[in-house]
């Protein structure tokens, strides 16, 4: 599975992470439950009062917490979140735009 995912973090910083994911690594659900793990690890907060957290919102959380500088900083571990939110978005290109608050898909 191909994947290119682009962050935003802002108008200046921006990262993009194109890989070749193997298809023997390409399990959602696993995928999934790596996000859920990490969003609880990083004590991520629901951004709906109504307290329930889409897997959206999730990537979202996560990218906000982590931040451009960490992000910039530990190129392998990002680029594992990368392929985990291709993986999970069953998408192959994914655009996620912390200022815009969204995340698109193709």
């Amino acid at each position: 599975m191909r994947s290119n995912v682009t962050i935003i973090f802002s108008p200046n910083e921006q990262l993009v992470y194109d890989s070749v994911i193997p298809a023997e690594n390409v399990n959602p659900e696993e995928a999934r439950k790596w996000l859920i793990d990490k969003w609880t690890e990083l004590e991520c907060e629901p951004i709906r009062q109504s307290g329930k957290v889409l897997l959206l919102d999730r990537i979202l959380g996560i990218a906000d917490q982590i931040g451009y500088t960490w992000m910039k900083d530990h190129p392998e571990r990002s680029a594992e979140f990368a392929e985990k939110c291709s993986i999970a978005l069953d998408s192959e290109i994914v655009k996620i735009d912390l200022p815009g608050g969204s995340i698109t898909s193709a």
